[in-house]
């Protein structure tokens, strides 16, 4: 039986996630901060097949706690989904060091340690997959200490590709754009966050999390066996076309340089 870990399973992407992966047989090694979060993995991954590890990741121990406990309840791993994250991005000039810090310590050096406690326990026919995002892709308004970690994971994930790949080990990544969640459906209402998705979305609908889990389970499916090294972008045409649509085309623009820029997108959503 296969064996997963998901960090930040307890709800969004990492919980669909754990759902797809059970789906597909394997067990899951689901982590977050919030233990009662946690307990939505019980509705979807077998009693027999999951073990909870509620934990921070960016703890000095987290990575060496989460490996040991896998190996002591499983005794082996083959996938590890980096997905735990933080998606409230600022400009540059806004980014005080303390929250720049939060964010290499959330989104970068936690997948990093994980990585690195993990890769010697994995086999061949093992993957590690990392939750990144279009603004790792193409910088994006408001990204600022975000954009440089998601992008700082993207190069994380060419690193551990080349260097493990003749061991059989892949790593990929995946980019979600912004994906329907709680938050993003009441940020939806507002309509220049609207605009720039809705209207700059060359697809009939937004994503959810079942389309970023999907992606991801395939990964490390049969299937998938054969991508390593690459940043799978899921966002429906968002980051990779100029399109507008009919009523973005006709309506009633802000001129330039008098927005307010405070409802920009966030560069999609992990946990």
């Amino acid at each position: 039986m296969q064996v997963a870990i998901i960090t930040g399973a307890g709800s969004g992407i990492g919980l669909a996630t754990a759902r797809h992966m059970a789906n597909m047989g394997m067990a899951i090694i689901g982590t977050g901060r919030d233990p009662d979060r946690l307990k939505a993995l019980e509705d979807v991954v077998p009693a027999d097949r999951l073990h909870v590890i509620p934990s921070d990741v960016t703890d000095d121990g987290a990575a060496a706690l989460i490996v040991g406990q896998t190996l002591e309840r499983f005794g082996r791993i083959d996938f590890l989904i980096n997905n735990a994250g933080d998606g409230r991005p600022k400009p540059l000039l806004e980014v005080t060091d303390d929250e720049f810090d939060y964010f290499i310590d959330v989104l970068l050096r936690a997948p990093f340690r994980l990585s690195r406690e993990t890769i010697p326990q994995m086999k061949q026919g093992g993957a590690i997959i990392n939750i990144t995002s279009t603004f790792a892709v193409i910088g994006g308004l408001r990204g600022g200490a975000y954009s440089a970690a998601k992008a700082g994971v993207q190069g994380l994930t060419s690193h551990i590709a080349a260097q493990y790949g003749a061991q059989g080990i892949r790593c990929n990544a995946v980019a979600p754009g912004v994906v329907l969640t709680q938050l993003t459906e009441a940020r939806l209402e507002d309509p220049v966050f609207r605009r720039m998705n809705v209207e700059m979305t060359p697809h009939t609908r937004l994503g959810n999390v079942d389309d970023i889990a999907a992606t991801i389970a395939f990964l490390c499916s049969e299937g998938g066996s054969w991508i390593n090294g690459q940043t799978i972008t899921v966002d429906g045409g968002w980051s990779s076309t100029k399109y507008l649509s009919e009523y973005g085309r006709t309506s009633e623009w802000v001129p330039a340089g008098s927005a307010d820029t405070s409802s920009l997108p966030g560069g999609g959503t992990t946990s």
